[in-house]
């Protein structure tokens, strides 16, 4: 039996929690033994084959908790299957995409042991009911693309079902292609 794939995320109000539930459901789908748990919760990646993480983006910055999952464990992952995923964009305008993608690089290169095999930007949720003002006047709205969650998993199942086959074989794979 080969170890778990840990989705972990990082979520104020519940919307990178929903992405990051649809992706452990994904790759569940693929055979691939998934434990589902918030950032915050880990305090060890050791018991696991490698890491999905997610966090929301606000107001131009990686959530907090996300930021500290990587510097805790950055020794680990950085020889370690590691994909990152966020959401943040209100559209999926290319504009609104690319700042966010920024965004999310600027996060990922306070931490550069870690460099994840794959990234994502996916769109975001606004609820204002959930928002403090000003933002509680911004109107609702979700960008989240679910065809595009979906092949992102679909991309990390490919990359863990490798992994898994690899271990039955005794050959643990290191070089892990970047794809961002």
């Amino acid at each position: 039996m080969t170890s778990p794939l840990l989705v972990t995320y990082a979520s104020e109000h519940g919307s990178t929690r929903e992405v990051a539930a649809a992706i452990a459901a994904r790759l569940r789908t693929e055979d691939l033994e998934v434990e589902l748990r918030p950032a915050s919760e880990v305090t060890d990646v050791t018991p696991y084959c490698g890491v999905i993480l997610g966090g929301a983006l606000y107001v131009g910055r990686l959530h907090a908790e996300a930021v500290g999952f990587l510097r805790r464990h950055r020794a680990k992952l950085a020889v370690f299957p590691i994909a990152v995923f966020a959401l943040g964009p209100r559209t999926l305008e290319p504009s609104d995409l690319a700042s966010s993608r920024s965004q999310l690089e600027r996060a990922l290169a306070k931490v550069p042991e870690v460099s994840p095999y794959e990234t994502a930007v996916f769109g975001g949720v606004i609820n204002p009911k959930t928002l403090r003002f000003p933002l509680s006047h911004l109107h609702a709205s979700d960008a989240r693309d679910w065809d595009e969650i979906d092949a992102f998993a679909a991309r990390c199942a490919e990359v863990y079902d490798y992994g898994k086959a690899a271990a039955a074989l005794g050959d643990l794979r290191t070089d892990i292609p970047q794809t961002h």
